[in-house]
């Protein structure tokens, strides 16, 4: 599959090697990355890039896309928005 010569010493899940090393080894990363694992790959020397397994899809939509309720606001019904806006910036902060 792939020659760990390459690799450096990483953490247990987490593979580690040079850009040149991932550029010459792609394919096989990936394999690794489809088998859960992660692959971080460093530019002389320091971290630059991680490559991670997909999470699985969640399964309700995100909360941004879930309907919602409108706020309601409670107002007298003797006075107008108009109205109310104006004795607030009368009355100050």
């Amino acid at each position: 599959m792939y020659i760990n010569s390459f690799l450096y010493k990483s953490l247990p899940g987490m593979q580690t090697l040079s850009l040149s090393d991932f550029r010459a080894h792609v394919s096989e990363m990936l394999d690794l990355v489809e088998k859960g694992e992660t692959v971080r790959i460093l530019r002389h020397g320091k971290p630059v890039a991680e490559l991670v397994p997909l999470r699985a899809e969640a399964a309700e939509p995100p909360s941004y896309l879930q309907p919602f309720e409108p706020i309601r606001y409670a107002k007298a019904p003797s006075r107008s928005g108009a109205e109310m806006i104006i004795e607030e910036r009368q009355g100050g902060w």
